[in-house]
């Protein structure tokens, strides 16, 4: 199982491009199941996850090629297809769920595990199978497996989430694209990832409306046809390099995002004293060598402060001028990142969804281990910051999400390497 060992304690400086968002693709991966035509998908990240993806896909009888230009792919899903996801590939990958909607309204039927992934809480996935049930789908759940079907096409109707829930917009804006009559999401989330999958739908002969709102309008198509898309950046890699410019006190250029995308979070950068520049496809960072100031925060959908940015920031706070607050409101047990923050020389205490954040003067390298995705970039946050070597394991999570984390850190000044560990029998 391979580690990450960190040496700290020096400001990172320079430029780094940033990959094809992870929450984008993987939907607009399950989308090209929507036709049988070839659709060709660019700015995919390489990351663990997309060739979980793959396989996934691959597996039902998709053909799929990879490109060398940037992030390129090609699928296609012509007929027959096998419409099933088993538990083998699908326990390592929550977003594996994405498939379900595309399976029913196009073959009728889908027989897909529940999904696995981070162990950020239970994070059910009741609200993608009451979309489905809503336009017609009969659904059951057994022995681990969810089984929907429908006769004939699926029938639009009224969706209304309970919670606000991406991924079961994004299932319920899949599912709705070839069913017969008008479908409206209310409570649809609006993330740019929810809008980037529209987009791309349009781009593939869909009637969608309202997409970055709480209300989504689809009229039903009879078909969708192949296209070229691009996928959007990816908004929490970025606002993770950027973090580590406001963590060790350095100046950090990203390339080939959209600043319009981190509004909440790049206001945050400025509140704890970082000067922060934009362009069109770029955001700069400069701490100016400066310790930065706390800043107390509540995670809450887009528009609002992202969850996948919380951990993130609390490395931040934990070595910053002050105390804050961060209340986590999006999903249970997201705070496991803690106690490992507290082994490195935090000062973190946590009431329920309340965690309270003294800064201290200095974080110490010490040996920590990641529980999530974006839990393990808060650790190496705090170890670039940190005084001696800091060594990362289980970063199996971050390879989820990041792609070449390691190298493009090393572009930017950190002494930062990837080990391998064996364990003998």
């Amino acid at each position: 199982m391979d580690k990450l060992l960190v040496r700290g304690g020096r400001p990172l400086n320079g430029t780094i491009e940033i990959s094809g968002a992870k929450n984008a693709a993987l939907p607009e991966m399950c989308a090209t199941l929507l036709t049988a035509d070839a659709v060709k998908l660019t700015n995919v990240p390489r990351l663990h996850d997309v060739r979980t993806m793959r396989r996934l896909l691959e597996n039902m009888g998709v053909a799929i090629e990879t490109h060398g230009e940037r992030g390129g792919m090609s699928f296609h899903a012509a007929d027959p297809l096998t419409p099933e996801a088993p538990y083998e590939l699908v326990k390592t990958m929550r977003a594996s769920i994405f498939v379900l909607g595309s399976l029913v309204t196009r073959f009728k039927e889908a027989y897909v595990s529940l999904p696995g992934g981070c162990a950020i809480g239970s994070r059910p996935v009741d609200q993608h199978l009451k979309a489905l049930e809503a336009l017609g789908a009969v659904v059951t759940v057994e022995k681990g497996y969810v089984h929907a079907k429908v006769d004939g096409r699926l029938r639009g109707g009224r969706i209304l989430f309970d919670v606000v829930t991406v991924g079961g917009t994004e299932n319920a804006m899949m599912a709705a694209t070839l069913a017969e009559g008008t479908t409206i999401i209310e409570n649809a989330a609006r993330e740019p990832e929810v809008v980037d999958l529209a987009n791309m739908l349009k781009k593939m002969g869909a009637n969608i409306e309202g997409a970055g709102t709480d209300r989504i309008v689809i009229e039903g198509v009879e078909s969708l046809s192949g296209c070229e898309y691009s996928v959007c950046p990816d908004r929490i890699e970025t606002g993770s390099y950027l973090a580590a410019a406001v963590v060790t006190g350095g100046r950090i250029r990203a390339t080939h995002t959209d600043p319009k995308l981190l509004d909440a979070v790049l206001l945050k950068f400025l509140e704890m004293g970082a000067l922060v520049s934009t362009g069109e496809d770029w955001i700069e960072v400069d701490m100016q060598g400066k310790r930065p100031r706390a800043v107390s925060f509540r995670t809450l959908p887009h528009p609002a402060f992202p969850t996948d940015m919380q951990a993130q920031f609390m490395a931040i706070n934990a070595i910053s001028e002050g105390t804050s607050t961060v209340n986590e409101t999006i999903f249970e047990n997201r705070f496991m990142h803690v106690p490992e923050l507290n082994r490195m020389g935090a000062n973190i205490e946590v009431d329920g969804h309340t965690a309270v954040v003294r800064g201290v003067s200095k974080l110490d390298g010490a040996p920590v281990m990641a529980t999530d995705l974006r839990a393990s970039m808060s650790l190496v946050l705090a170890a670039l910051a940190a005084e001696g070597d800091t060594v990362i394991d289980r970063i199996y999570h971050i390879d989820r999400g990041y792609e070449r984390v390691e190298e493009k850190l090393s572009l930017l000044g950190a002494k930062i390497r990837r080990i391998s560990s064996r364990v003998n029998a």
